[in-house]
């Protein structure tokens, strides 16, 4: 797709995309589902498929700047940790009732509503001005980045999941249950939503000298983020090996990769290291930044790291590098511990007080009312939901080949129906259809009626 055909690519004009944004707004964690909620996760989705495009195409980012002026990233934020606070009380809860839906569908909204919006703030965030206009909002968000790097940590240990993520694996055939299918769906957005909430904090590391600084002193010494950064750089998640083949995490997919080119930085790991490169190096980090004896041994590890390969993809670590060495035989200076009226996060904990104990109840009202859809009404949702994916342009717009919606492997063969599910080979297709054919039958009837 050449560039010039790229910027003629728009989901919104600029005028649609300033009515979406000012009219987004707060939805409590009971009214998550419901009619108007998903109206505005399809204004969501479009504004963050006209923010990514734009980015991409290197034009004006309306889409940010709207958001900015309406002052509207905050609702954004606390969007984010309400939908976490859903998956994490909400969706347990139904899957303990054993509820089954007739649908699936508006619940994996749900689920992948986090992805949405969190892929939307990092298009955003990577501005010094949007950092600035999430003001107090920012240790909200620093929080979440937290529990996210935490759950990346947890999965660079484990290796018993391995299999889950990889290419063609064998847990794709297995037949499971319609919430089964779900949490295993939950299970992969997570990882590719804690990517992202690496992204996220990179750019908040970038831009402390304009943000309270509450935030980085939450960073730096109550969440130790250096310390949970160097174990990401000891056991990166984003990278697997199995049967002899080396496997990383590269633009939202696992690609087999050779040994020389498992060398080469991703993305991802530049991430890691340019935040360790700020928070380790930016002078009014190195004030705050407490450095007893269990965090210097921490940062050290890096030394082994820090290999010519690297500095030849990343220069500016030569810097970090002498830093390390200087730090390995001297004492470094006490921390300047200024008397500062600490900020806390208050986002999360509210919807937690608010709903203590009601976790069940929120969940049983929910699995009667906005998850229990008569045909007609998932018929319409699926309306609406064509509609807000332009399957022809989001085709022109993804670069990597379709995967098998059974096995993972490349796909040439689509559902000739809906236009929406891909095949590598017929036996998948037909093996498939049994599950498929009902939101087959939706999409297609949808798309009849557009045309």
């Amino acid at each position: 797709m050449t560039e010039t055909e790229n910027q003629g690519a728009h989901i919104l004009l600029s005028v649609e995309a300033e009515a979406y944004v000012e009219h987004l707004q707060h939805f409590d964690i009971k009214d998550i589902g419901s009619i108007r909620w998903h109206q505005q996760h399809e204004y969501l989705e479009k504004l963050n498929m006209q923010a990514v495009i734009n980015a991409a195409a290197k034009e004006e980012e309306f889409v940010k700047e709207y958001f900015i002026s309406y002052g509207k990233i905050q609702l954004l934020i606390e969007d984010l940790l309400t939908t976490e606070v859903w998956k994490q009380k909400i969706f347990p809860e139904l899957i303990e009732m054993e509820f089954e839906p007739r649908t699936t569908f508006p619940i994996y909204i749900v689920l992948y509503h986090e992805a949405t919006v969190i892929n939307l703030l990092e298009t955003m965030m990577f501005y010094k001005e949007t950092c600035e206009a999430a003001e107090e909002f920012t240790l909200d968000l620093v929080d979440y980045a937290y529990r996210k790097l935490c759950f990346l940590a947890a999965k660079g240990q484990a290796k018993e999941d391995v299999e889950e993520f990889l290419p063609n694996s064998s847990d794709l055939t297995k037949c499971l249950s319609n919430m089964e299918e779900l949490e295993k769906q939950d299970r992969q957005l997570q990882f590719e939503i804690s990517i992202k909430a690496l992204s996220l904090l990179r750019y908040i590391t970038d831009n402390l000298d304009c943000l309270p600084l509450s935030v980085m002193a939450r960073i730096l010494n109550t969440h130790d983020i250096p310390n949970l950064l160097v174990q990401l750089v000891e056991s990166p998640p984003w990278t697997k090996r199995k049967s002899g083949k080396i496997f990383k995490f590269i633009e939202s997919k696992w690609q087999e990769v050779s040994f020389e080119d498992s060398l080469k930085l991703t993305k991802t790991e530049g991430q890691v290291w340019l935040a360790l490169f700020h928070l380790l190096m930016e002078k009014p980090c190195q004030d705050k930044y407490e450095l007893n004896n269990y965090r210097i041994n921490v940062v050290i590890k890096l030394r082994s790291y820090l290999t010519e390969v690297l500095l030849d993809q990343l220069p500016i670590l030569a810097e970090l590098q002498r830093y390390l060495e200087h730090l390995a035989i001297m004492e470094p200076p006490p921390a300047k511990k200024d008397l500062v009226l600490e900020q806390v996060p208050e986002i999360r904990e509210r919807i937690l007080n608010k709903y203590e104990g009601k976790w069940s109840k929120v969940a049983k009202m929910l699995s009667k009312t906005t998850f229990n859809q008569s045909e007609a009404e998932t018929r319409a949702q699926a309306e609406r939901w064509a509609a807000t994916y332009n399957f022809d342009l989001l085709q022109d717009l993804i670069s990597e080949p379709p995967k098998c919606a059974v096995c993972g492997q490349a796909a040439s063969k689509r559902c000739s129906r809906c236009q929406n599910e891909w095949y590598c080979r017929r036996e998948c297709q037909v093996g498939h259809w049994k599950k498929h054919k009902k939101a087959c039958d939706i999409l297609y009837d949808t798309l009849q009626k557009s045309k």
